[in-house]
């Protein structure tokens, strides 16, 4: 795909719903990015919309597939049945910073903090339309929302009744290398009725099933381990694999072997040794609905989803039989808009690959017997004149010998008794229970004055007024949970709560050719004073289909549950809540991994090439290592400027175009350090004030150090800027075509201290697309391109260049009016080229699907 670059792909094309030029959409409406309903156009912020008809053209596999193709959006693939939404940079495959909403209720995971891709979401049958604000949109919602937020309508029973059924099959990993071809299926049935004049129902239900792609990234992530004795490749005994769990830094030990220092790793196992790459997902709704008048609404909502899939934060995880669900009510009116919705999240039986693979080794042999066989192999190999290489070799073979196989009987046995260990320095369970209640009130006052008759408003002010509450429930499991509140019970329930209002203020001058907001939002969190986010925003319309925008924005992120109270022991590591409550002493009496590991390098290269003693090696070091300088959670912050333009051009407005330019600045990025406190003889942390040489002693071994990763902020100041063009054009004949292009880009970093460089996005990304549902006799088809440039991507995994890539979707498809039957032959990634999303992901290929829709 390197031929390929963004100024070709800004042709004139996305896909705006055919309509004639005398009829055109111009009255288009969004609620998303105001929380009021206001034209398409005159959007203060920039504002992505996928529509009904635009939805039922795109070639991918689902709805929330075909978000990827929205200006501004990067789209990450962890599993199959679980994908990542993002924009304007700093992504990651738990998004913390984007909110995922289904008619204005989050449907994060509570402990999580963020959406497991749409596992709790609407099925294709029920959407309605999709919604996207890239950028900060906190003054309003205040839901962690510093990158943007999706908005999920779906269809109201009393507008869209009746029974619609779908069904997919497909087929995906085809001339996959780690697997032969296997099937797709997903069953979705939804059922609306209107049961008088006040009352409706609907309900859905969606099943899938299928293979999972699969991470079988072989690249060493610790290649120069073992460079000073020149074993390099294949012969380095400290190697990591990227796919592979169980050999990391805390799985690797110094052995003297004839006179020099080794780095040795144990074995681990591939991902697909330890995992069931077997997905599905059950997910149902069920709704209720009152009508207290025209537009006044009283709706219960219930939601409810089971899935198996492979799942990624710092490690990976197989998610079994995890649940989620919903209790939603909501009262939505032209003045006053209340809901209340209550989450409950059960992890099931999921476990941890890593913590898996590593216990696997350790329940067949522990590290200290493990090192002693392969001390006594070695120096057997070694006298009988094997190269070092070889006797490397042959150490591992003699070391692992009885070691449990995958496939075995006896290794299936150990895996299951592993996962359903609830201590990953022994077993690899996931066991959280968390709940989620959320609490919030909207009034619009300009409107309730002027149904009032009241003048105390004038008609063209606005003013709308909010208020929410949310409380996180965790109940402690003693692993990845403790109550850290003295006086309390460990075990008791952890809470977790903030409180926040916003207002705002709007006025419409100059004959409703200027339009100007000023929001203003304040959020007090537990464990954090008060927050003050702004918003400034106009809008210039000299005509109706011109319209000039420009706002200023600024937004808070507080710590979710797992950066703030995780309390976890992972491989010999101890990943611990960045709040004082959590981590209180660890962050003053703790030296930086980073410097640790170059100083214990420096002493391996003194006793292997400089003929110094061990001793010797580490007093010449010591000055490397270099005190941790950061310390607990505070909120992390984003000021944002913005700038756009939005028009509808050529007669009937047939052509919309769309540019925004924006710059970001942040402070204080919540992110992961690794820091660890030198011990004494007996095991407890050297006192503060302690002399140089015992604490450089005591990090030289693995017996002398409490090793910890710590939730903090980064030091440094960010700036980052970009930004988008979309055009969407309607053909003559009912074709529809578009084209976007995006930029982003990390500016500068201030203090440049490595923890704020997770940026993880292109520079360059573009869509085009075409489709017509009707080109001759019913039959329609629709194609979308998607490219991205190569980019540097900085995880806590793994750190190197996501490769370049470009995608085709394309579908067929013919619709039966009676009995109003649609068929579809779509596929994702037709060429079946095989890519990575980001780095320690799966390999994704092509998935082939065909579809067919009754009733919608």
């Amino acid at each position: 795909m390197k031929h390929v670059t963004p100024a070709l792909l800004l042709l004139p094309i996305l896909a705006h719903a055919q309509t004639p030029a005398d009829t055109t959409r111009l009255g288009e409406v969004v609620v998303t990015a105001s929380k009021v309903e206001e034209s398409i156009l005159q959007s203060p912020v920039t504002v992505e919309k996928l529509n009904a008809r635009q939805l039922r053209l795109t070639p991918a596999a689902s709805f929330f597939d075909a978000i990827e193709h929205l200006k501004g959006v990067q789209m990450i693939t962890p599993s199959l049945g679980f994908r990542v939404l993002n924009a304007r940079g700093f992504s990651n495959t738990t998004n913390v910073r984007f909110a995922q909403l289904v008619d204005g209720i989050d449907n994060q995971a509570p402990h999580i903090g963020g959406p497991i891709g749409n596992v709790l979401g609407p099925s294709d049958l029920d959407i309605q339309a999709v919604e996207l604000v890239p950028g900060t949109a906190a003054a309003l919602y205040g839901l962690n929302a510093i990158n943007g937020l999706v908005n999920f309508s779906t269809r109201n029973p009393f507008r869209s009744p009746g029974l619609s059924v779908q069904q997919k099959v497909g087929i995906n990993h085809l001339n996959d290398p780690a697997t032969g071809a296997h099937t797709f299926s997903e069953t979705s049935v939804r059922y609306a009725r209107v049961l008088g004049p006040k009352w409706a129902v609907k309900v859905n239900g969606t099943y899938l099933r299928g293979y999972d792609w699969i991470a079988r990234d072989p690249t060493d992530i610790n290649p120069n381990g073992n460079a000073t004795t020149g074993l390099l490749g294949a012969d380095n005994p400290a190697r990591d694999p990227v796919s592979s769990y169980g050999n990391e830094s805390s799985n690797r030990s110094t052995l003297t072997l004839g006179g020099k220092s080794y780095q040795v790793a144990r074995t681990g196992y591939r991902e697909q040794d330890v995992t069931d790459y077997q997905l599905q997902t059950l997910k149902y709704d069920a709704a209720l609905h009152y009508k207290l008048s025209g537009k006044t609404e009283l709706a219960y909502t219930y939601r409810g989803a089971n899935f198996d899939n492979v799942y990624q934060r710092s490690n990976r995880f197989r998610l079994e039989n995890y649940h989620l669900q919903q209790h939603a009510l909501q009262l939505t009116s032209p003045v006053v808009q209340a809901r209340a919705y209550f989450t409950q999240e059960n992890t099931g039986r999921s476990y941890n690959l890593r913590s898996m693979a590593e216990n696997l080794d350790r329940s067949f042999k522990p590290d200290a017997r493990w090192n002693q066989d392969y001390t006594a192999a070695w120096n057997a190999a070694a006298q009988a004149g094997q190269s070092v290489a070889q006797a490397h070799a042959a150490a591992r073979v003699a070391a692992d010998a009885g070691r449990l196989q995958p496939g075995t009987p006896e290794f299936q046995q150990r895996l299951r008794e592993l996962a359903d260990i609830n201590n990953w320095d022994q077993g690899a369970a996931l066991r959280v229970q968390a709940d989620l209640l959320h609490l919030e009130g909207q009034l619009n006052l300009g409107e309730a004055l002027r149904r009032r008759g009241g003048k105390s408003l004038p008609a063209w002010a606005d003013v709308l007024l909010g208020l929410d509450h949310r409380t996180y429930f965790i109940q402690p499991d003693g692993n990845y949970f403790i109550n850290p509140e003295k006086g309390e019970d460990p075990y008791s329930t952890l809470t977790y709560g903030k409180t926040g209002g916003f207002v705002q203020a709007g006025a419409r001058l100059w004959q409703e050719k200027v339009r100007l907001t000023a929001t203003l939002r304040a959020d007090k969190n537990d464990y954090f004073s008060t927050r003050f986010n702004p918003r400034l925003t106009a809008v210039y319309s000299p005509t109706q289909r011109h319209n000039f925008r420009v706002s200023y924005q600024s937004g808070y992120r507080f710590p979710s549950l797992f950066e703030g109270f995780s309390n976890v022991n992972s491989g010999q590591v101890k990943r611990i809540g960045g709040l004082r409550v959590m981590s209180d002493g660890v962050f003053e009496n703790s030296y930086l991994r980073s410097s640790i590991d170059a100083f214990n390098a420096a002493v391996t290269r003194g006793v292997n090439t400089g003929g110094l003693s061990r001793s010797q090696a580490i007093s010449q070091n010591q000055g490397l290592l270099v005190k941790n300088p950061y310390t607990y959670l505070r909120p992390e912050h984003i000021n944002s400027i913005e700038l756009g333009y939005k028009a509808a051009l050529l007669p009937g407005g047939r052509l919309l175009a769309d540019v925004d330019f924006y710059s970001n600045t942040y402070r204080d990025f919540i992110a992961q350090v690794e820091a660890y406190v030198p011990l004494d003889a007996t095991g407890q942390p050297l006192p503060p004030g302690s002399d140089l040489n015992p604490i450089a002693t005591a990090l030289s071994a693995r017996a002398g150090q409490a090793r910890y990763r710590l939730w903090t902020n980064s030091r440094s100041r960010v700036y980052n800027y970009g930004g988008s063009l979309g055009l969407r054009y309607e053909v003559a004949g009912g074709y529809l075509a578009g084209a976007s292009a995006t930029y982003a880009r990390l500016r500068r970093t201030e203090s440049g201290d490595g923890l704020e460089d997770s940026f993880n996005t292109p520079r360059w990304a573009a869509n085009v697309s075409l489709g017509n549902e009707n080109v001759a006799h019913n039959f329609g088809f629709g194609l979308n391109y998607h490219w991205q440039q190569c980019y540097y991507s900085q995880t806590f995994l793994v750190t190197g260049y996501v490769p370049a890539y470009g995608t085709l979707d394309a579908q067929l498809s013919y619709r039966l009016p009676e009995p109003n039957l649609r068929f579809k032959l779509g596929a994702s990634n037709v060429l079946n080229h095989y890519y990575v999303s980001y780095l320690g992901g799966p390999s994704v290929g092509g998935l082939y699907y065909l579809q067919l829709t009754y009733g919608l």
